[in-house]
């Protein structure tokens, strides 16, 4: 077996498949984006062998492993048959010890090569972290909500500009009504893993546009160095009428159930206040979802208005539309870059 550095191995793990023998639950904390998860150890084996090393030491340990995983080596050989591209494998654990080298001799000696990371999963984190200290050409597209930020993004990046579409990581669009229509959020680890693969994939000197986001997505946290190199950044605000934001929020929100907007106004009961929250709630309940649109709209563009004001007001370049129209927004912000 060949053990190389985490950026070489993140490297080869775009030409071959990486998997990742650490336990499920390890696996579902975080791990590198598009592994495959062929535990050599089930949950349960874990703490059993992990007892057993505190109370008899090693070599106990050691033996209690292969007796659990042996009987298994089979499956584990067809799960890396199913997966292997032209005969090679990456593989790691935690720590780059005994669990991805006994898996490694394994698939070694049936004929596959095989790629280790060296110091393991451990090393892969320490190069996510270290991600977020770099210093990146960030530019930030800002709106108050409802202006169709994420639409312009998409379109930026079909035109060829470099983004990092963190809400579409995060499963999360940001506001209360944000969780709305989305799968579960990844853990904390999870979406580091996933914005940091992303960034060390992009062309190295390139602008990265993000969104304008407040540092909490949901329940996730954009990592400290990265959101003050955002808070920093060059910001283009696109300017929509209250009215065009009020009827797109509608046909994005409006689809959802009573029970499930209601949910979602009382999570912001204290910041409306009790008068708009019960105003906002009423009208939903009586079908007018415009009405609820319009009263939670006040909130959020008095709070957009009170981030935005913190920002080097040389930093932010303004630029008004009469409609939300994506691609013409994006076509504009492009020719301004």
């Amino acid at each position: 077996m060949q053990a190389v550095s985490a950026s070489e191995f993140l490297s080869l793990s775009r030409s071959y498949p990486v998997i990742d023998v650490r336990t499920p639950a390890e696996f579902q904390q975080g791990h590198i984006p598009g592994s495959i998860n062929i535990p050599l150890f089930t949950n349960e084996d874990r703490v059993i062998i992990g007892t057993l090393y505190k109370l008899q030491g090693k070599e106990a340990a050691m033996l209690k492993g292969m007796e659990l995983a042996a009987p298994r080596f089979v499956k584990y050989i067809r799960k890396a048959g199913e997966v292997a591209i032209d005969g090679t494998l990456l593989l790691h654990c935690w720590r780059g010890g005994m669990r991805s080298a006994g898996m490694a001799w394994l698939f070694e000696w049936y004929g596959y090569k095989v790629y280790t990371l060296q110091k393991g999963y451990k090393a892969f984190r320490n190069m996510v972290l270290e991600t977020f200290e770099r210093q990146f050409k960030l530019k930030v597209l800002a709106g108050k909500t409802g202006s169709g930020k994420s639409l312009v993004l998409k379109e930026l990046e079909k035109m060829g500009e470099l983004v990092l579409d963190l809400e579409k990581i995060v499963h999360h669009k940001g506001s209360a009504f944000g969780v709305l229509g989305e799968q579960p959020q990844p853990t904390q680890e999870m979406f580091e893993n996933e914005c940091a693969v992303s960034l060390l994939g992009m062309p190295p000197g390139r602008p990265v546009w993000v969104e304008d986001e407040s540092q909490n997505i949901g329940k996730r946290i954009i990592p400290n160095s990265f959101f003050a190199q955002m808070r920093t950044a060059d910001v283009f605000y696109i300017d929509v009428p209250f009215e065009n934001r009020v009827n797109y929020l509608c046909g994005e929100y409006g689809k959802y159930s009573e029970l499930e907007l209601i949910e979602c106004v009382e999570k912001i009961r204290k910041r409306l206040g009790n008068q708009h929250a019960k105003a906002a709630i009423e009208a939903i309940r009586e079908g007018d979802v415009k009405k609820a649109c319009e009263i939670s709209l006040v909130y959020y563009d008095k709070s957009y208005n009170h981030g935005v004001a913190k920002r080097t007001p040389s930093s932010i370049r303004k630029l008004e539309f009469n409609e939300i129209a994506p691609e013409k927004i994006a076509d504009t912000i492009q020719k301004l870059t």
